[in-house]
């Protein structure tokens, strides 16, 4: 018996299976972050957080005195804004906050900023700094809620996006817990919204 041509099929049949785990194994699993910056929508996103603050005439709000030259580098950073020059607004309060970094009312206007960039995890970590040194009250608090949330919906976008495009089963299986988190931190943001709401006291 010629053992030759059965070694030789065998041999093949072994390099093509190793061949394929190999294509299998180099299928790189989708990256919901950039997925989720690739799709955001910042401008829909600040609508949102904007309408959020809502009327402020019946509630405390909270507003601090500021120094002249960071007032006009927000004013700078709100014309550019309206110009959807972005990244310069962006840098526009970057310079403001090297001048006072705690003014809670301006790491919002970053945080939103961040936001129309994309940025998700920065604009979550500006607001959240926003709100911790704030008045945790009135109409910026809820914006600094809302931005909160609309950058969890992002990134929870971007996961979902991924889990959809997953060609491999242990990859969609690691997308699940990543996706029911930002489902719940996303809730809760929310939900803080509306605690922020506190009336003002009466007057007589």
């Amino acid at each position: 018996m010629n053992l030759i041509p059965v070694c030789a099929a065998r041999r093949g049949a072994v390099l093509a299976t190793l061949a394929a785990l190999a294509a299998a194994c180099s299928v790189a699993p989708p990256q919901p972050s950039a997925l989720a910056e690739a799709n955001f929508n910042g401008e829909a996103a600040i609508a949102q957080v904007r309408a959020a603050a809502g009327p402020a005439a019946r509630e405390l709000d909270v507003q601090p005195l500021r120094d002249p030259q960071v007032e006009d580098l927000r004013q700078k950073a709100e014309a550019l804004e309206k110009a959807r020059k972005y990244p310069e607004a962006a840098a526009a309060l970057d310079q403001a906050l090297q001048i006072n970094a705690d003014d809670p009312a301006l790491l919002q206007e970053r945080a939103e900023a961040a936001l129309l960039l994309h940025r998700l995890d920065d604009a979550e970590r500006f607001a959240q700094k926003a709100f911790d040194g704030g008045s945790q009250v009135g109409p910026l608090c809820r914006r600094h809620w809302a931005a909160i949330a609309q950058a969890r919906q992002g990134k929870l976008d971007g996961v979902n996006a991924a889990m959809k495009l997953a060609k491999r089963q242990d990859h969609y299986d690691a997308l699940v817990p990543q996706r029911d988190g930002l489902m719940k931190s996303r809730r809760q943001a929310q939900d803080k919204i509306a605690a922020c709401t506190v009336a003002a006291p009466a007057r007589y």
